[in-house]
């Protein structure tokens, strides 16, 4: 299933729920117009949008997500790959690669996951 991407705003809102959550929508609001010097209305509506893309959730006045930020940043990596790079990594990292030099630091990490994912 497709995510669809949250726009900066909508991120903005998301990241302060998983930080907070659970977290009453009262509050919510109170932080938002705190923070970024929200209306109210603008916050439900961003609310509303995020529950739409399936993100999180607003049940009896209780903000929570509905996948974690490491799951929904995957989700999001995985169907930019999907629709660019024909689903495959290797491409991607090909591509990724022919302008932005691999330090020696981020070739080990790299390496490291491979064989963790070998012996999984």
């Amino acid at each position: 299933m497709k995510i669809e991407k949250l726009s900066q705003a909508e991120e903005n809102l998301g990241r302060l729920i998983w930080d907070l959550e659970p977290i009453k929508s009262a509050d919510l609001v109170d932080i938002c117009k705190e923070k970024y010097s929200w209306s109210k209305s603008t916050t439900y509506t961003l609310l509303r949008r995020i529950e739409k893309k399936g993100v999180f959730e607003n049940k009896n006045s209780t903000v929570r997500s509905k996948m974690s930020f490491d799951d929904y940043q995957g989700k999001i990596s995985q169907d930019f790959i999907e629709e660019n790079y024909a689903g495959s990594l290797p491409r991607f990292l090909t591509a990724f690669t022919r302008k932005n030099k691999l330090t020696d630091d981020e070739i080990k990490e790299l390496e490291d996951l491979i064989a963790k994912h070998k012996e999984e």
